[in-house]
Protein backbone atom coordinates (compact mmCIF):
# COMPACT_ATOMS: atom_id res chain seq x y z
CA UNK A 1 0.00 0.00 0.00
CA UNK A 2 1.63 2.98 -1.09
CA UNK A 3 1.51 6.29 1.30
CA UNK A 4 -1.04 8.75 0.45
CA UNK A 5 -2.44 11.66 1.32
CA UNK A 6 -6.32 12.49 1.79
CA UNK A 7 -8.78 15.03 1.87
CA UNK A 8 -12.20 15.61 3.42
CA UNK A 9 -14.18 18.33 2.33
CA UNK A 10 -17.06 18.99 5.32
CA UNK A 11 -19.13 21.17 3.09
CA UNK A 12 -19.25 18.86 -0.04
CA UNK A 13 -18.49 15.55 1.98
CA UNK A 14 -16.37 14.54 -0.90
CA UNK A 15 -13.16 12.48 -0.41
CA UNK A 16 -10.14 12.65 -2.01
CA UNK A 17 -7.39 10.67 -2.18
CA UNK A 18 -3.71 11.88 -4.03
CA UNK A 19 -0.19 10.29 -4.16
CA UNK A 20 2.21 12.06 -1.75
CA UNK A 21 4.10 14.70 -3.86
CA UNK A 22 7.72 14.06 -4.79
CA UNK A 23 8.84 17.11 -2.21
CA UNK A 24 7.47 15.37 0.84
CA UNK A 25 8.54 12.03 0.17
CA UNK A 26 10.63 12.79 3.67
CA UNK A 27 8.26 14.50 5.05
CA UNK A 28 6.59 12.95 7.73
CA UNK A 29 3.93 14.19 11.52
CA UNK A 30 4.93 17.64 11.99
CA UNK A 31 6.57 18.51 8.71
CA UNK A 32 3.76 17.28 6.64
CA UNK A 33 1.40 19.17 8.97
CA UNK A 34 3.18 22.21 8.66
CA UNK A 35 4.10 21.86 4.49
CA UNK A 36 0.23 21.62 4.51
CA UNK A 37 -0.76 24.16 6.22
CA UNK A 38 1.94 26.80 4.75
CA UNK A 39 0.90 25.98 1.60
CA UNK A 40 -2.46 25.60 1.73
CA UNK A 41 -4.03 27.90 4.71
CA UNK A 42 -4.06 31.95 4.22
CA UNK A 43 -1.97 32.93 7.08
CA UNK A 44 -4.26 35.67 7.83
CA UNK A 45 -7.75 33.77 7.81
CA UNK A 46 -9.97 33.06 10.67
CA UNK A 47 -8.85 30.49 12.29
CA UNK A 48 -12.32 28.86 13.09
CA UNK A 49 -13.46 29.79 9.72
CA UNK A 50 -13.60 27.71 6.58
CA UNK A 51 -10.61 28.08 5.44
CA UNK A 52 -8.52 26.57 7.78
CA UNK A 53 -7.41 23.05 7.37
CA UNK A 54 -6.72 20.63 10.03
CA UNK A 55 -4.20 18.07 9.44
CA UNK A 56 -3.27 14.92 11.32
CA UNK A 57 -0.12 13.08 10.07
CA UNK A 58 1.52 9.76 11.80
CA UNK A 59 5.74 10.56 11.14
CA UNK A 60 7.98 8.93 8.99
CA UNK A 61 8.88 5.82 10.97
CA UNK A 62 4.96 5.44 12.30
CA UNK A 63 3.09 1.89 11.64
CA UNK A 64 6.44 0.34 11.68
CA UNK A 65 8.53 -1.54 14.03
CA UNK A 66 10.99 1.23 14.78
CA UNK A 67 10.81 1.61 18.64
CA UNK A 68 8.54 4.30 20.39
CA UNK A 69 7.54 5.63 16.53
CA UNK A 70 3.85 5.96 16.99
CA UNK A 71 3.23 9.67 17.58
CA UNK A 72 0.49 11.70 15.93
CA UNK A 73 1.19 15.51 14.28
CA UNK A 74 -1.88 17.41 14.33
CA UNK A 75 -1.62 20.56 12.33
CA UNK A 76 -3.49 23.83 11.30
CA UNK A 77 -3.71 27.53 12.42
CA UNK A 78 -4.51 27.87 15.92
CA UNK A 79 -7.29 29.92 17.08
CA UNK A 80 -5.07 30.40 20.53
CA UNK A 81 -2.45 32.16 19.08
CA UNK A 82 -2.79 32.83 15.62
CA UNK A 83 0.16 31.22 14.67
CA UNK A 84 0.77 27.97 12.66
CA UNK A 85 0.38 25.28 15.01
CA UNK A 86 1.27 21.59 15.61
CA UNK A 87 0.03 19.87 18.18
CA UNK A 88 1.72 16.59 18.99
CA UNK A 89 -0.17 13.14 20.29
CA UNK A 90 0.44 9.32 21.91
CA UNK A 91 -2.17 6.64 21.43
CA UNK A 92 -2.72 4.69 19.15
CA UNK A 93 -3.62 7.13 16.26
CA UNK A 94 -0.60 7.88 14.85
CA UNK A 95 0.29 3.78 14.21
CA UNK A 96 -2.57 2.94 12.78
CA UNK A 97 -3.01 5.71 10.16
CA UNK A 98 0.41 4.80 9.49
CA UNK A 99 -0.14 1.23 8.78
CA UNK A 100 -3.28 2.28 6.57
CA UNK A 101 -0.78 4.08 4.28
CA UNK A 102 -1.94 7.76 5.30
CA UNK A 103 0.84 10.46 5.76
CA UNK A 104 -1.89 12.65 5.94
CA UNK A 105 -5.46 13.00 6.38
CA UNK A 106 -6.24 16.74 6.06
CA UNK A 107 -9.80 18.60 6.96
CA UNK A 108 -11.23 21.08 4.58
CA UNK A 109 -13.69 23.43 4.62
CA UNK A 110 -17.35 23.31 6.98
CA UNK A 111 -20.56 21.77 7.30
CA UNK A 112 -23.26 23.97 5.36
CA UNK A 113 -25.44 23.10 8.74
CA UNK A 114 -23.34 24.09 11.46
CA UNK A 115 -25.65 21.94 13.77
CA UNK A 116 -24.16 18.67 12.18
CA UNK A 117 -21.92 16.29 13.78
CA UNK A 118 -20.01 13.31 11.97
CA UNK A 119 -17.54 10.40 12.43
CA UNK A 120 -14.88 9.78 9.80
CA UNK A 121 -14.29 6.08 9.04
CA UNK A 122 -11.32 5.60 7.72
CA UNK A 123 -10.75 1.20 6.79
CA UNK A 124 -7.75 0.06 4.34
CA UNK A 125 -9.77 -0.18 1.32
CA UNK A 126 -12.40 2.98 1.94
CA UNK A 127 -13.16 6.24 3.95
CA UNK A 128 -15.97 7.60 4.36
CA UNK A 129 -18.36 10.41 6.42
CA UNK A 130 -21.64 9.17 8.20
CA UNK A 131 -23.57 11.80 10.16
CA UNK A 132 -23.72 10.74 13.88
CA UNK A 133 -26.22 13.16 15.93
CA UNK A 134 -25.89 10.65 19.13
CA UNK A 135 -23.06 11.88 19.35
CA UNK A 136 -23.68 15.45 19.85
CA UNK A 137 -22.57 17.35 23.09
CA UNK A 138 -20.85 14.12 24.42
CA UNK A 139 -17.45 14.22 26.41
CA UNK A 140 -14.76 12.19 25.43
CA UNK A 141 -15.52 9.46 27.39
CA UNK A 142 -18.85 8.35 26.61
CA UNK A 143 -18.41 9.25 22.92
CA UNK A 144 -15.83 6.55 22.70
CA UNK A 145 -18.05 4.26 24.76
CA UNK A 146 -20.66 5.07 22.23
CA UNK A 147 -18.24 4.39 18.89
CA UNK A 148 -16.87 1.14 20.57
CA UNK A 149 -20.62 -0.07 20.82
CA UNK A 150 -20.86 0.66 17.32
CA UNK A 151 -17.36 -0.66 15.95
CA UNK A 152 -16.37 -2.56 18.39
CA UNK A 153 -13.23 -2.75 20.00
CA UNK A 154 -10.53 -5.02 18.06
CA UNK A 155 -7.77 -3.48 16.29
CA UNK A 156 -9.31 0.07 16.20
CA UNK A 157 -8.41 3.56 17.17
CA UNK A 158 -10.05 6.79 18.25
CA UNK A 159 -9.54 10.30 17.68
CA UNK A 160 -12.52 12.26 18.97
CA UNK A 161 -13.42 15.97 20.62
CA UNK A 162 -15.64 16.94 24.04
CA UNK A 163 -17.74 19.78 24.30
CA UNK A 164 -14.95 22.50 24.31
CA UNK A 165 -14.27 21.67 20.90
CA UNK A 166 -18.05 21.80 19.82
CA UNK A 167 -18.36 25.05 21.83
CA UNK A 168 -14.89 26.39 19.63
CA UNK A 169 -13.27 27.23 23.04
CA UNK A 170 -9.45 28.06 22.30
CA UNK A 171 -8.24 25.65 25.04
CA UNK A 172 -9.85 22.77 23.34
CA UNK A 173 -7.81 19.41 22.60
CA UNK A 174 -7.68 16.74 20.35
CA UNK A 175 -8.05 13.21 22.04
CA UNK A 176 -6.67 9.68 20.52
CA UNK A 177 -7.60 6.94 22.23
CA UNK A 178 -4.87 4.90 24.23
CA UNK A 179 -4.17 0.44 24.05
CA UNK A 180 -7.05 0.33 26.79
CA UNK A 181 -8.98 2.22 24.06
CA UNK A 182 -9.75 5.35 26.74
CA UNK A 183 -9.39 9.18 25.13
CA UNK A 184 -6.71 9.90 27.27
CA UNK A 185 -3.67 11.15 24.74
CA UNK A 186 -4.48 14.54 23.52
CA UNK A 187 -2.77 17.19 20.92
CA UNK A 188 -3.41 19.30 23.60
CA UNK A 189 -1.83 22.75 22.65
CA UNK A 190 -3.05 25.82 20.15
CA UNK A 191 -7.10 25.09 20.44
CA UNK A 192 -7.24 22.46 17.21
CA UNK A 193 -10.07 20.67 19.37
CA UNK A 194 -12.14 24.31 18.41
CA UNK A 195 -10.84 23.58 14.49
CA UNK A 196 -11.89 20.23 14.43
CA UNK A 197 -15.48 21.25 15.98
CA UNK A 198 -15.35 24.11 13.60
CA UNK A 199 -15.14 21.49 11.13
CA UNK A 200 -18.54 19.37 12.44
CA UNK A 201 -16.15 16.66 13.16
CA UNK A 202 -16.86 15.14 16.07
CA UNK A 203 -15.05 11.28 15.69
CA UNK A 204 -12.07 9.50 13.44
CA UNK A 205 -12.87 5.81 13.61
CA UNK A 206 -9.91 3.85 12.83
CA UNK A 207 -9.43 0.50 11.83
CA UNK A 208 -6.13 -1.34 10.38
CA UNK A 209 -7.32 -5.05 11.01
CA UNK A 210 -7.19 -6.00 7.66
CA UNK A 211 -3.13 -4.31 7.68
CA UNK A 212 0.05 -5.61 8.21
CA UNK A 213 3.12 -3.46 10.09
CA UNK A 214 4.90 -1.55 7.60
CA UNK A 215 7.69 -2.70 6.04
CA UNK A 216 11.52 -1.02 5.63
CA UNK A 217 13.22 -1.61 2.08
CA UNK A 218 15.94 -2.91 3.67
CA UNK A 219 15.16 -5.00 6.43
CA UNK A 220 18.28 -6.11 8.26
CA UNK A 221 19.80 -2.86 8.25
CA UNK A 222 16.55 -1.74 9.80
CA UNK A 223 16.62 -4.17 12.43
CA UNK A 224 20.22 -3.82 13.40
CA UNK A 225 19.10 0.23 13.61
CA UNK A 226 16.15 -0.81 15.59
CA UNK A 227 17.84 -2.89 18.44
CA UNK A 228 20.63 -0.20 18.66
CA UNK A 229 18.54 2.45 19.48
CA UNK A 230 16.45 0.40 21.74
CA UNK A 231 19.31 -0.25 23.78
CA UNK A 232 20.22 3.06 23.68
CA UNK A 233 16.76 4.17 25.08
CA UNK A 234 17.22 1.33 27.61
CA UNK A 235 20.78 2.32 29.12
CA UNK A 236 20.11 6.22 29.45
CA UNK A 237 19.28 6.69 33.07
CA UNK A 238 16.26 8.93 32.12
CA UNK A 239 15.03 6.79 29.51
CA UNK A 240 15.48 3.12 30.85
CA UNK A 241 15.33 4.30 34.50
CA UNK A 242 13.50 7.53 35.69
CA UNK A 243 10.54 7.78 33.35
CA UNK A 244 9.22 4.23 33.37
CA UNK A 245 9.86 4.49 37.51
CA UNK A 246 8.49 7.59 37.99
CA UNK A 247 6.75 9.00 34.92
CA UNK A 248 7.11 12.29 33.67
CA UNK A 249 6.28 13.28 37.35
CA UNK A 250 9.86 12.80 38.24
CA UNK A 251 10.52 16.22 37.69
CA UNK A 252 8.28 17.77 40.37
CA UNK A 253 11.06 17.44 42.91
CA UNK A 254 13.69 18.13 40.82
CA UNK A 255 12.35 21.27 39.37
CA UNK A 256 11.09 22.38 42.58
CA UNK A 257 14.61 21.79 44.09
CA UNK A 258 16.15 23.84 41.28
CA UNK A 259 14.12 26.96 42.07
CA UNK A 260 12.08 26.62 38.89
CA UNK A 261 8.82 25.08 39.50
CA UNK A 262 6.00 28.62 38.65
CA UNK A 263 4.13 28.29 41.94
CA UNK A 264 0.62 30.29 42.62
CA UNK A 265 0.40 32.19 39.25
CA UNK A 266 4.18 32.16 38.75
CA UNK A 267 4.97 34.52 41.78
CA UNK A 268 7.31 31.98 43.21
CA UNK A 269 10.16 29.04 41.86
CA UNK A 270 9.15 26.58 45.16
CA UNK A 271 5.93 25.30 46.25
CA UNK A 272 6.11 23.64 49.73
CA UNK A 273 3.93 20.72 49.25
CA UNK A 274 5.21 19.65 45.85
CA UNK A 275 6.61 16.15 47.80
CA UNK A 276 3.09 15.39 48.10
CA UNK A 277 2.26 15.63 44.28
CA UNK A 278 5.89 14.39 43.52
CA UNK A 279 6.14 11.80 41.00
CA UNK A 280 7.54 9.25 43.85
CA UNK A 281 4.60 9.87 46.21
CA UNK A 282 2.52 9.13 43.14
CA UNK A 283 4.11 5.63 42.38
CA UNK A 284 3.57 4.83 45.95
CA UNK A 285 -0.28 5.88 45.99
CA UNK A 286 -0.63 3.60 41.83
CA UNK A 287 1.10 0.88 43.43
CA UNK A 288 -0.85 1.09 46.61
CA UNK A 289 -4.56 0.87 44.62
CA UNK A 290 -3.33 -1.49 42.31
CA UNK A 291 -2.80 1.00 39.43
CA UNK A 292 0.02 0.59 36.70
CA UNK A 293 3.18 2.15 36.22
CA UNK A 294 5.90 1.72 33.39
CA UNK A 295 2.72 1.85 31.49
CA UNK A 296 3.07 2.58 27.03
CA UNK A 297 0.56 5.00 25.37
CA UNK A 298 0.79 3.29 21.77
CA UNK A 299 2.16 -0.21 20.86
CA UNK A 300 6.03 -0.25 20.30
CA UNK A 301 6.92 2.11 23.60
CA UNK A 302 10.22 0.79 24.68
CA UNK A 303 10.31 3.95 27.85
CA UNK A 304 6.68 3.41 28.70
CA UNK A 305 6.19 6.47 31.11
CA UNK A 306 2.63 6.72 31.24
CA UNK A 307 0.48 5.22 34.15
CA UNK A 308 -2.73 4.21 35.49
CA UNK A 309 -4.37 6.42 38.47
CA UNK A 310 -6.89 4.59 40.06
CA UNK A 311 -9.34 6.51 42.84
CA UNK A 312 -9.41 5.35 46.89
CA UNK A 313 -11.89 2.34 45.73
CA UNK A 314 -9.33 0.68 43.11
CA UNK A 315 -11.42 1.74 40.37
CA UNK A 316 -9.62 3.56 37.56
CA UNK A 317 -9.72 7.38 37.51
CA UNK A 318 -7.11 8.68 34.47
CA UNK A 319 -3.71 8.35 32.85
CA UNK A 320 -1.04 9.61 34.71
CA UNK A 321 -2.05 12.70 35.47
CA UNK A 322 1.78 13.95 34.04
CA UNK A 323 4.01 16.37 35.09
CA UNK A 324 2.55 19.19 33.76
CA UNK A 325 -0.94 18.08 34.59
CA UNK A 326 0.42 17.80 38.31
CA UNK A 327 2.17 20.82 38.10
CA UNK A 328 -0.52 23.09 36.24
CA UNK A 329 -3.89 21.73 38.25
CA UNK A 330 -1.43 21.10 41.48
CA UNK A 331 1.38 23.90 42.17
CA UNK A 332 0.50 26.87 39.77
CA UNK A 333 -2.75 26.31 42.22
CA UNK A 334 -1.44 25.70 45.35
CA UNK A 335 -3.31 22.52 45.26
CA UNK A 336 -1.42 19.22 47.09
CA UNK A 337 -3.91 16.85 46.73
CA UNK A 338 -3.10 14.12 43.91
CA UNK A 339 -6.66 13.02 44.32
CA UNK A 340 -8.01 16.45 43.60
CA UNK A 341 -4.92 16.67 40.17
CA UNK A 342 -6.74 13.26 38.91
CA UNK A 343 -10.21 14.56 38.83
CA UNK A 344 -9.22 17.84 37.40
CA UNK A 345 -6.92 15.37 34.44
CA UNK A 346 -10.53 13.10 34.37
CA UNK A 347 -12.55 16.36 33.88
CA UNK A 348 -9.96 17.87 31.18
CA UNK A 349 -9.64 14.50 28.84
CA UNK A 350 -13.37 13.97 28.89
CA UNK A 351 -14.06 17.83 28.32
CA UNK A 352 -11.27 18.11 25.70
CA UNK A 353 -8.99 20.62 26.87
CA UNK A 354 -5.48 21.29 27.21
CA UNK A 355 -4.35 20.69 31.23
CA UNK A 356 -1.38 23.28 30.97
CA UNK A 357 -3.94 25.96 29.23
CA UNK A 358 -6.20 25.14 31.87
CA UNK A 359 -4.23 24.78 34.99
CA UNK A 360 -2.57 28.32 34.43
CA UNK A 361 -5.73 29.69 33.80
CA UNK A 362 -7.31 28.73 36.95
CA UNK A 363 -4.22 30.29 38.50
CA UNK A 364 -4.88 33.72 37.04
CA UNK A 365 -8.68 33.27 37.76
CA UNK A 366 -7.61 32.41 41.75
CA UNK A 367 -5.31 35.89 41.29
CA UNK A 368 -8.08 37.26 39.84
CA UNK A 369 -10.11 36.09 42.97
CA UNK A 370 -12.66 33.69 40.93
CA UNK A 371 -11.73 31.41 43.83
CA UNK A 372 -8.58 30.83 46.83
CA UNK A 373 -5.00 29.36 45.90
CA UNK A 374 -5.10 26.34 46.95
CA UNK A 375 -8.68 25.53 47.16
CA UNK A 376 -9.12 22.04 45.00
CA UNK A 377 -12.81 21.79 45.37
CA UNK A 378 -13.70 25.62 43.73
CA UNK A 379 -10.81 24.78 41.22
CA UNK A 380 -12.81 21.67 40.10
CA UNK A 381 -16.05 23.37 40.57
CA UNK A 382 -14.48 26.08 37.96
CA UNK A 383 -13.84 23.14 35.51
CA UNK A 384 -16.82 21.76 35.59
CA UNK A 385 -18.33 25.14 34.38
CA UNK A 386 -16.14 24.81 31.19
CA UNK A 387 -17.64 21.55 30.57
CA UNK A 388 -21.35 23.28 31.37
CA UNK A 389 -21.03 26.17 28.45
CA UNK A 390 -22.01 28.00 31.27
CA UNK A 391 -20.67 32.16 30.63
CA UNK A 392 -17.69 32.24 32.87
CA UNK A 393 -16.78 28.67 31.53
CA UNK A 394 -16.39 29.68 28.03
CA UNK A 395 -14.11 32.02 29.32
CA UNK A 396 -12.31 30.07 30.64
CA UNK A 397 -12.47 27.03 28.32
CA UNK A 398 -10.64 30.45 26.10
CA UNK A 399 -7.70 30.29 28.30
CA UNK A 400 -5.19 32.24 30.50
CA UNK A 401 -5.18 34.82 28.32
CA UNK A 402 -8.62 35.30 27.64
CA UNK A 403 -8.96 35.56 31.47
CA UNK A 404 -6.81 37.67 32.50
CA UNK A 405 -8.49 40.31 30.27
CA UNK A 406 -11.89 39.35 31.42
CA UNK A 407 -10.69 40.01 35.18
CA UNK A 408 -8.43 42.91 34.90
CA UNK A 409 -5.46 40.21 35.91
CA UNK A 410 -2.55 41.69 34.14
CA UNK A 411 -0.09 39.14 35.64
CA UNK A 412 -0.68 36.22 32.98
CA UNK A 413 1.88 33.95 32.10
CA UNK A 414 1.47 33.53 28.02
CA UNK A 415 3.56 34.47 24.28
CA UNK A 416 1.40 34.45 21.66
CA UNK A 417 -1.90 33.86 23.70
CA UNK A 418 -0.49 30.38 24.89
CA UNK A 419 -0.13 29.68 28.62
CA UNK A 420 3.70 28.73 29.58
CA UNK A 421 4.34 25.24 31.01
CA UNK A 422 5.45 23.87 34.52
CA UNK A 423 9.56 25.68 34.07
CA UNK A 424 9.97 29.18 35.10
CA UNK A 425 12.03 31.83 32.41
CA UNK A 426 13.45 33.55 35.22
CA UNK A 427 15.17 30.50 36.64
CA UNK A 428 15.62 28.47 34.12
CA UNK A 429 16.65 31.33 31.16
CA UNK A 430 17.36 28.36 28.33
CA UNK A 431 13.33 27.58 28.18
CA UNK A 432 12.62 31.07 28.60
CA UNK A 433 14.11 31.40 25.02
CA UNK A 434 12.13 28.81 23.59
CA UNK A 435 9.00 30.14 25.15
CA UNK A 436 10.02 33.29 23.64
CA UNK A 437 11.02 32.57 20.57
CA UNK A 438 8.72 29.12 19.74
CA UNK A 439 6.88 29.53 16.43
CA UNK A 440 4.11 28.17 18.12
CA UNK A 441 3.60 29.92 21.08
CA UNK A 442 4.92 29.61 24.84
CA UNK A 443 6.06 25.40 24.62
CA UNK A 444 8.33 23.61 26.77
CA UNK A 445 8.30 20.45 23.74
CA UNK A 446 9.42 23.19 20.98
CA UNK A 447 13.13 23.23 22.75
CA UNK A 448 13.60 21.34 25.84
CA UNK A 449 16.26 23.46 27.29
CA UNK A 450 15.60 21.70 30.51
CA UNK A 451 17.71 18.84 29.77
CA UNK A 452 20.61 20.92 29.75
CA UNK A 453 19.71 23.21 32.10
CA UNK A 454 18.77 21.59 35.00
CA UNK A 455 19.23 17.48 33.64
CA UNK A 456 22.82 18.17 32.61
CA UNK A 457 21.88 15.89 29.37
CA UNK A 458 23.98 16.58 26.56
CA UNK A 459 25.95 19.53 28.49
CA UNK A 460 25.53 22.12 30.90
CA UNK A 461 24.55 25.53 30.58
CA UNK A 462 24.19 27.24 33.91
CA UNK A 463 19.94 28.05 34.26
CA UNK A 464 20.01 31.56 35.85
CA UNK A 465 22.81 33.27 33.44
CA UNK A 466 21.98 34.58 29.90
CA UNK A 467 24.89 33.15 28.24
CA UNK A 468 24.78 29.86 25.31
CA UNK A 469 21.27 29.99 26.03
CA UNK A 470 20.15 31.37 22.50
CA UNK A 471 22.89 28.37 20.99
CA UNK A 472 21.41 26.01 23.16
CA UNK A 473 17.66 27.13 22.21
CA UNK A 474 17.82 26.97 18.55
CA UNK A 475 20.03 23.80 18.25
CA UNK A 476 17.22 22.21 20.30
CA UNK A 477 14.17 23.36 18.35
CA UNK A 478 15.63 22.37 15.02
CA UNK A 479 16.63 19.00 16.65
CA UNK A 480 12.77 18.89 17.62
CA UNK A 481 11.22 19.93 14.24
CA UNK A 482 13.28 16.64 13.31
CA UNK A 483 11.89 14.29 15.77
CA UNK A 484 8.53 15.79 15.83
CA UNK A 485 8.53 14.39 11.71
CA UNK A 486 9.88 11.31 12.43
CA UNK A 487 6.73 10.02 14.70
CA UNK A 488 9.41 9.31 17.38
CA UNK A 489 8.24 10.10 20.83
CA UNK A 490 10.22 13.47 22.11
CA UNK A 491 11.48 11.43 24.92
CA UNK A 492 13.80 9.93 22.79
CA UNK A 493 15.95 12.89 23.05
CA UNK A 494 17.54 12.38 26.16
CA UNK A 495 19.32 9.60 25.07
CA UNK A 496 20.08 11.32 21.58
CA UNK A 497 21.59 14.21 23.13
CA UNK A 498 23.92 11.72 25.13
CA UNK A 499 24.54 9.16 23.01
CA UNK A 500 25.86 9.46 19.80
CA UNK A 501 25.42 6.04 18.56
CA UNK A 502 21.14 7.03 19.36
CA UNK A 503 21.50 10.00 16.84
CA UNK A 504 22.98 7.26 14.51
CA UNK A 505 20.66 4.86 14.70
CA UNK A 506 17.81 7.66 13.97
CA UNK A 507 19.05 8.75 10.36
CA UNK A 508 19.76 4.84 9.69
CA UNK A 509 16.19 3.43 10.54
CA UNK A 510 15.00 6.36 8.02
CA UNK A 511 17.68 5.40 5.60
CA UNK A 512 16.86 1.60 6.16
CA UNK A 513 12.87 2.24 5.61
CA UNK A 514 12.66 4.50 2.69
CA UNK A 515 16.31 3.48 0.67
CA UNK A 516 17.74 7.03 1.46
CA UNK A 517 21.59 7.95 2.63
CA UNK A 518 20.55 10.65 5.23
CA UNK A 519 23.36 11.74 7.38
CA UNK A 520 23.21 13.85 10.67
CA UNK A 521 23.43 16.72 8.95
CA UNK A 522 20.47 16.31 6.85
CA UNK A 523 18.42 15.66 9.84
CA UNK A 524 19.50 19.31 10.63
CA UNK A 525 18.85 20.31 7.29
CA UNK A 526 14.81 18.88 8.16
CA UNK A 527 14.61 20.66 11.53
CA UNK A 528 16.25 23.76 9.74
CA UNK A 529 13.16 23.53 6.77
CA UNK A 530 10.26 22.77 9.29
CA UNK A 531 11.27 26.13 11.37
CA UNK A 532 11.59 28.08 7.87
CA UNK A 533 8.46 27.26 6.53
CA UNK A 534 6.61 27.91 10.11
CA UNK A 535 8.53 31.21 11.19
CA UNK A 536 7.52 32.56 7.17
CA UNK A 537 4.29 31.67 7.36
CA UNK A 538 4.01 32.97 10.55
CA UNK A 539 5.28 36.46 9.51
CA UNK A 540 2.94 36.16 6.53
CA UNK A 541 0.11 36.45 9.50
CA UNK A 542 1.69 39.45 10.93
CA UNK A 543 4.05 38.21 13.16
CA UNK A 544 7.38 39.84 13.78
CA UNK A 545 10.61 39.84 16.11
CA UNK A 546 8.20 41.94 18.76
CA UNK A 547 6.22 38.97 19.61
CA UNK A 548 8.67 36.91 20.57
CA UNK A 549 9.14 38.22 23.99
CA UNK A 550 8.04 37.10 27.32
CA UNK A 551 5.59 39.20 28.97
CA UNK A 552 7.32 42.11 30.65
CA UNK A 553 6.83 41.81 34.51
CA UNK A 554 9.49 38.49 33.53
CA UNK A 555 12.16 41.37 33.09
CA UNK A 556 11.46 43.82 36.23
CA UNK A 557 9.54 41.37 39.05
CA UNK A 558 12.30 38.77 40.97
CA UNK A 559 11.53 35.44 41.75
CA UNK A 560 12.19 34.15 44.41
CA UNK A 561 14.07 31.93 45.73
CA UNK A 562 17.34 33.06 43.42
CA UNK A 563 15.12 36.18 43.17
CA UNK A 564 16.46 36.72 39.27
CA UNK A 565 14.30 38.09 36.58
CA UNK A 566 14.89 37.19 32.33
CA UNK A 567 18.02 38.63 31.24
CA UNK A 568 18.29 37.14 27.82
CA UNK A 569 18.67 40.21 25.58
CA UNK A 570 16.54 41.13 23.07
CA UNK A 571 19.06 41.31 20.13
CA UNK A 572 19.87 37.76 20.96
CA UNK A 573 16.12 36.32 21.35
CA UNK A 574 16.00 37.82 17.44
CA UNK A 575 19.12 35.77 16.49
CA UNK A 576 17.27 32.38 17.33
CA UNK A 577 16.19 32.05 13.74
CA UNK A 578 19.52 33.50 11.65
CA UNK A 579 19.38 30.72 9.41
CA UNK A 580 16.17 31.51 8.06
CA UNK A 581 16.71 34.20 4.71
Amino acid sequence: MSDRIVRVNMRTLEIKEEPVPEKWKLFGGRAMTSAIVAEEVPPTCTALGPANKLVFAPGLLGGSAAPISGRLSVGAKSPLTGTIKESNAGGQAGQILARLGIRALVIEDQPADPDKRYTLEVRKDSVRLVESPELKGLGNYDTVARLVEKYGEKKVGFITIGTAGEMGLTAASVACTDRELRPTRHAGRGGLGAVMGSKGLKAVFLDDSETQMRQPGDKEAFREASKKFAKALKEHPVTGEGLPTYGTNVLQNIINEAGGLPTRNFREGRFEGASKISGEAQHDVILERGGKIAHGCHSGCVIQCSRIYMDKDGNYKTKGPEYETIWSFGTDCCIDDLDAIAEMDRLSDDIGLDTIEMGATLAVAMEAGLAKFGDANAAIELMKEVGRGTPLGRILGCGAKVTGQCFGVAHVPVVKGQAMPAYEPRAIQGIGVTYATSTMGADHTAGYAIATNILKVGGYVDPLKPEGQVELSRNLQIATAAIDSTGLCLFVAFAVMDKPEAFEAVYEMINAFYGTSLGPDDVTELGKTVLTIERKWNQAAGFTNADDRLPDWMYREPLPPHNTVFSVPDEELDQVFNFVE
